[in-house]
């Protein structure tokens, strides 16, 4: 045990952790990616691109099928982001009943991989969008390195005016885990979302994450406990 300085802030991935997008969104990618040809699951895609973003995420694809993207890729893509945009995607069971329970003096913003338009558009869909304000961050649009780079997490903590080490992060993806033990921050891997399957939490207890919370009811018990300064136990790599 090693004793955790009290929690002044929390930075909250977005998708898979207050929206149910990790799930739809590789769903639609496994089925594209079948139709043109190249057979993938949904539990495939989220294993290899849960997380990424940008060059990241199209060089996994492209690596994966072993050629360019197809034509009408992103298209296809920008189609099915402008229809979740448009009819919203559901929450993570629990999150927005927790982020209206939050302190009101908490410091708290959103880092994730997406782009802040969709941020927004999902954060008003789930009339969350002033829990926030002005507090999206996205490592597509404001850092040079994304995650699994630790940059937007430093960036999102410098932004709320709060050290790294008292903030706690709450992540569901590897690819965000990593980046965010790497970071300094007291890391919640949540794995409350439709899309952990049973040997997700060993996954993130394999990166190093703090703590583990299974749905948002842990998240809170953990948040009240380090908000008086706690203990952060040494996770054991499972293999």
């Amino acid at each position: 045990m090693s004793a955790v300085p009290p929690i002044e802030a929390l930075l909250f991935d977005f998708d898979g952790v207050l929206i149910e997008s990790e799930a739809s969104g590789n769903r639609h990618l496994a089925e594209y990616l079948t139709a043109a040809g190249h057979p993938t699951s949904p539990e495939q895609a989220m294993a290899m691109f849960m997380g990424l973003s940008g060059t990241d995420f199209t060089g996994a694809v492209e690596r994966w099928i072993g050629r360019a993207l197809p034509d009408d890729f992103r298209a296809a893509r920008q189609a099915e982001d402008e229809r979740c945009l448009v009819e919203g995607i559901e929450e993570v069971a629990g999150a927005a009943a927790f982020v209206r329970s939050l302190p009101p003096g908490l410091p708290r913003a959103v880092v994730s991989s997406s782009r802040v338009r969709w941020i927004r558009a999902h954060l008003r869909h789930l009339g969350l969008l002033e829990a926030f304000g002005e507090h999206l961050y996205s490592g597509a649009e404001h850092v040079a390195r994304g995650k699994p780079a630790p940059d937007l997490y430093w960036h999102g903590a410098a932004r709320l005016g709060v050290p790294i080490e008292r903030c706690a992060v709450i992540e569901d993806s590897p690819v965000g885990a990593t980046g965010a033990v790497a970071s300094g921050a007291f890391v919640i891997g949540l794995v409350a979302a439709s899309h952990c399957g049973p040997d997700h939490a060993e996954r993130l207890r394999a990166i190093g994450v703090d703590a583990i919370a299974r749905d948002y009811d842990e998240v809170s018990a953990l948040l009240t406990r380090l908000r008086s300064g706690g203990e952060r136990e040494t996770q054991q790599p499972v293999g």
